[in-house]
């Protein structure tokens, strides 16, 4: 079992950035792919971003150039830098993990859920 503990989120305005972060507990993340997703009101969830360790990364087209993972494997904790933020990176950010031997599409097959972290963009 890995329970997923998530902070950071808040009020920040449009250019603004916030960091998120996701400490592990009960498992290390090295042998775990991370992702970020994220949920706005009304709309379906959608994978942010999402890495294996040390360095393999994903990100969606919305927010590439602007979010960034990052992994510290010493204190089971990954993070999502997120950078000049507009009002529609809006919503409830979530942290998940799955085996790094799950090879499938980055969106799918994650066990283990954060629980969720509320960002919102004020224009």
């Amino acid at each position: 079992q890995v329970l997923l503990v998530e902070s950071g989120g808040g009020l920040v305005q449009a250019g603004g950035s916030l960091r998120l972060s996701c400490a592990a507990f009960g498992r290390t993340i090295s042998s775990y792919d991370m992702g970020w997703f994220r949920q706005a009101p009304g709309k379906e969830r959608e994978l942010v971003a999402a890495g294996s360790s040390p360095s393999m990364s994903y990100y969606t087209d919305s927010v590439k150039g602007r979010f960034t993972t990052s992994r510290d494997n010493a204190k089971n904790t990954v993070y999502l830098q997120m950078d000049s933020l507009k009002p529609e990176d809006a919503g409830v950010y979530y942290c998940a993990a799955r085996p790094s031997t799950r090879s499938w599409g980055w969106g799918s097959g994650y066990d283990y859920w954060g629980q969720g972290a509320h960002v919102a963009v004020s224009s």
